[in-house]
Order: structure tokens, then sequence, then C-alpha cells
């Protein structure tokens, strides 16, 4: 049998190579002939996966975290100029304590410096994952950075090259508006509002009760003099709320485009081919429930599936809604976890990857007749 992994990572446990390398090494054993991806849909693990993609390499930077304490980032740097930007290298949630949260002073500034070092280092195009934020200040710290992009950390010769895109913001700015931007991101909602940037995704990065009409008041009032300015307004776009409003920033001022991180990336690697030369493809994350079906990354997997005619598995630690994501077209459904154990210790990596050599071993590797025969018939029906 030939088998298409393509698994999101298990957040706070593994990655997504981790998950898929355990699974295929456990199913080769099988007999099994499988072909692994590391996938993201813009949040974790995002820049491994679009590096692996488009085969380029590591680079670390010097910057800022979102509490402005100096930190090493990583972005990607591929050979045709294309950079990767994780948008939680520099204002990640996961780089501040639940104490240190702090909407009020955590600043996507860092995100900036990653602009302009990957800028020095010959980028023209720019793939933006925006998943992960522990921010919520529309971008204004991002933008600050652009401008005051000369107070950076640097070698000497850095600061020479520094030079030549100037530190002002307005110029390091019209540099970036001529480059081509995609913001890789799932999140749909738009800056301000009951289903913005603040309300939905404040509250997990310290934003209270009594602090919502203020953040909400500073991005609002950010949005109107920006528009007022430059004679647009994306705040109503879909994706302005991502990473606390830093989709809105990227898309109003450096004139970026957002597209759907999980189809950016499997249109980048060919998956459609892939998903063609498969006799069944698994995918999965985590947590799946009802929410996968709206628009998270194996749903999105699924529906690839689907226009191939090809099966697909779904494997997840914790599996709850079941009927609902069967009922939506996945063949199989595999949770990794016993019911009986707790979530603190199935989050252990090394009992997860012990779970899931478990689990490869009950899946079914001969497809019956019955399946093979809808299979091909349903391919039969695009030709």
């Amino acid at each position: 049998m030939k088998i298409l992994v393509a698994i999101d990572s298990f957040k706070g446990c593994l990655s997504s190579a981790e998950v898929s390398q355990t699974l295929a090494e456990a199913l080769v054993d099988r007999g099994a002939e499988v072909q692994c991806m590391t996938v993201s849909d813009g949040g974790e693990g995002m820049l491994e996966a679009f590096v692996a993609a488009l085969g380029g390499q590591i680079v670390t930077a010097r910057v800022h975290d979102p509490l402005m304490r100096p930190i090493e980032a990583r972005y990607g740097l591929c050979g045709d100029g294309t950079a990767i930007i994780e948008v939680a290298q520099a204002c990640g949630l996961m780089l501040m304590s639940e104490a240190e949260r702090d909407p009020w002073r955590a600043s996507t500034y860092g995100v900036g410096e990653l602009l302009i070092h990957a800028l020095c280092g010959g980028a023209r195009r720019l793939i933006v994952g925006l998943g992960g934020s522990g921010t919520s200040d529309a971008g204004l710290g991002m933008l600050r950075a652009l401008r005051d992009g000369m107070r950076m950390e640097s070698s000497p010769p850095e600061r020479e090259r520094y030079r030549k895109i100037d530190g002002r913001y307005c110029e390091i700015g019209e540099r970036l508006r001529k480059i081509e931007i995609l913001l890789a991101s799932d999140v749909t909602n738009p800056l301000l509002g009951e289903q913005g940037a603040a309300a939905i995704f404040g509250p997990q990065k310290g934003v209270t009760p009594a602090l919502m009409p203020l953040v909400e008041l500073r991005a609002k009032r950010f949005a109107a003099l920006s528009a007022k300015k430059m004679g647009r307004d994306f705040s109503t776009q879909a994706g302005a709320g991502a990473a606390g409003g830093l989709g809105y920033a990227f898309m109003q001022h450096l004139g970026a485009r957002m597209q759907q991180g999980a189809d950016l990336l499997f249109d980048l690697i060919g998956l459609d081919e892939m998903i063609r030369k498969a006799d069944v493809v698994l995918t999965g994350e985590g947590r799946a429930d009802a929410q996968t079906l709206m628009g998270k990354l194996p749903e999105r997997v699924r529906q690839r599936c689907q226009q191939q005619g090809v099966p697909v598995w779904l494997v997840a630690g914790r599996v709850a809604q079941a009927d609902r994501l069967r009922a939506a077209g996945f063949a199989h459904i595999c949770e990794v976890t016993p019911p009986d154990m707790p979530l603190s210790e199935a989050m252990r990596p090394e009992v997860a990857r012990r779970l899931l050599c478990r689990l490869a071993q009950t899946l079914p590797l001969s497809l019956p007749l019955s399946n093979k025969e809808v299979h091909i018939s349903k391919r039969d029906m695009h030709l």
C-alpha cells in the first residue's frame, strides 16, 4: 500500500515532522510504501514546513521578543530569494510566561527586525506565517521597527547594508511594497469588532475584560488614521485580525496578500500529484473535533483527497464528535491517546511517539476490495 502522511503538529508535544516520521517508520516496518511531508497552516512548524518545501536554509537573527528582550530568532532563506518568516519566532506566545502576558507592553517590534534582516540577506519575496503570536498591537511595533531599522544590533558590515536601504520607515516600507509578501494564515477574522483580534484572540494573550476596550480603541484609532492618510482601509478584510492585528498592518501598510496557509504550502509542494499517487492519505492534528471541519489543515487535506477520489484517514491525539468527522468524509478515524490516559502524560514526547507506533500497528494496510472499487470509480469520473 502507498501511504502519504501529511499530519499537522501535535501542539506542545511533537512537530509535524516528528509525528509523520514516527508513523512512517512504523508503517514501513509493516511493508507499506510511505511518503511524508511536513505541513503547517501558517502556525507552529510553519518555518520548517516551508523551508523543506522550497529547499532553503535556516538563518539566525538577533531581534527583540514581545517584551523587548534580546533573543535569537530564526527565519528561512531560499535560493530564489524567498524568505520564510514565522512571526512567532519574534513575537510568539511561547516566548512569555503566563504571568508576563501583557497586551499593552507586548510588541511585534521583533517581526520588523526579522524583515529587515531578511531584506539585508537578499530577500526578494516574503512568505509570512501569522500563527502563534502573543501580541495585540495591530502591527504597530513591527512598523516602528521598520522605521527605526538602524537601531538593530549588528556587525559593522551589516550596518553598511542597513544604510543602503535606509533606517527610515518610509523608505524601508517603499522597498517592502515593491516585493511580493504572502501571508499564510487560517484566520479569517477582521481587525475590529465582536469577531476581531482583541475580542477573539485577546484573552489568551492577557487581554482582560478591563483592558479589552483600550486594546480595541488603540487598533480602531490606528486603522482610522491609516485609512485617512492612505485612502484605503483593510481593517475589515478577512485575516486582518490574525496575529493580534499584525495581518492588518501587513495588508494596509506593506501591500501583503492573505492566503490560506495550508493551501499555499500544498500548492508549493505539489500535494495534488502526491495524493494522486497514493492509495490512502493520513492527516490529522493534536485534537480533532467539529472545529477541524472549519478550514483547519486536516480538512484542507480531506478536500483535496476528495477531488482525487483518494481515501483519507484522520489521526489525532484526542477525538471528539467523531460522527460529524466521519459524515464529512474521513474514511477512518484514529484516536492516538487511550481514554484513561491523562493529557499531561499523553503530551510527553516519548509517550506520544510510543502511542503513535502502537497505532501504526493497528492500521488496516490492505483496503477492502469494495473500497478499492469505489476509489477507482470516483477517479474515473474525473477523466
